[in-house]
């Protein structure tokens, strides 16, 4: 049996600023707009970032509640970036906007480079550089992950 994670479905308070906020902070492309002929007239969106549509997409439904999670809940979206560098823009678009909940910070490996900001449903999103995922993973492909079988 072969299994893959295909999506993450994130049910939100206001649909087109989350729309919104993950095209600009995550360059990610709305690649289906479904307006059901239905009396509620819900729209729902899927997101994905260039060139892996038929790998991994973000689902947005309207109606949701705001998450609006507590400081010391790390759930979070992880987006991997290019550079450190790409890491302090964000901090600071996230900044000036006030959406700036962990400002950047160096950890050991395998965490690397991050931060993260909050988008307007109060879910946490990290930005990162040098973790073994994403960009940059290619210079920690040396470093085996430790996995320990049970």
């Amino acid at each position: 049996m072969s299994i893959s994670l295909t999506h993450i479905a994130l049910h939100v308070q206001d649909l087109e600023a989350c729309l919104d906020f993950y095209q600009r902070y995550a360059g990610l492309k709305l690649i289906r707009d479904r307006r059901p002929n239905g009396p509620d007239g819900k729209r729902i969106v899927w997101l994905a970032e260039s060139g892996n549509e038929q790998d991994f997409i973000i689902v947005i439904l309207p109606g949701g509640p705001a998450r609006n999670q507590q400081d010391n809940d790390f759930s979070h979206l992880g987006f991997a970036l290019q550079s450190k560098q790409d890491v302090d823009d964000i901090a600071a678009k996230a900044q000036s906007e006030n959406i700036l909940a962990w400002p950047c910070k160096q950890e050991p490996y395998p965490v690397g480079y991050y931060c993260g900001i909050k988008d307007p449903d109060g879910n946490f999103v990290e930005f990162s550089y040098g973790q073994p995922l994403g960009p940059g993973a290619e210079k920690h492909a040396s470093v085996e992950f430790d996995i320990k079988s049970p």
